[in-house]
């Protein structure tokens, strides 16, 4: 009887559609963080799968590149090389190794000379640096000839105070 006497009154009402609403909007506030993250996600992969896509195509090409080029290669290695270059009598093939001891040497004799021409504008560094070290050396020197002396002296005392 208590249930059919009581009345909803319109406060009671209105706070139960609110008390609903606030449920419902922390629901909201609980999944909209979710399905940002998802999404921002979702798209930052798609995007890191582009690159990855953008490289491996650069890749490949590059691959695609190398394997023309030992396809021509292979070519050239297996046509005879006669044709292309001048033949030698055997009698001059003592003087062609020879030939060719001597232009490895003219070589190596060559790079040591051009490292030495590469050298030359550092030249004036090099000088300016030793004639400082020079005059730092011959300070020394006088540094040493002093103490040298001073060395002496105190020693010629030491002998006079200890032979009275």
């Amino acid at each position: 009887t208590l249930d059919l006497t009581r009345r909803e009154t319109p406060c009671f009402v209105k706070f139960s559609e609110m008390e609903k609403m606030a449920n419902m909007q922390a629901e909201i506030n609980e999944v909209h963080p979710v399905l940002l993250s998802v999404t921002v996600g979702s798209t930052l992969q798609f995007y890191f799968i582009g690159k990855k896509y953008e490289i491996l195509q650069d890749m490949n090409n590059h691959l695609e590149a190398v394997l023309k080029e030992k396809r021509a290669l292979r070519r050239r290695l297996t046509q005879p090389r006669c044709q292309e270059s001048l033949p030698i009598e055997a009698t001059f093939h003592k003087y062609i190794v020879e030939l060719f001891t001597e232009a490895v040497t003219f070589i190596e004799k060559f790079e040591s000379h051009l490292q030495s021409v590469r050298s030359i504008p550092q030249v004036p560094n090099m000088i300016k640096n030793m004639d400082t070290a020079l005059t730092k050396t011959e300070a020394f020197v006088r540094e040493l000839e002093e103490l040298t002396e001073q060395i002496l002296k105190w020693r010629e005392l030491q002998k006079e105070v200890y032979s009275d």
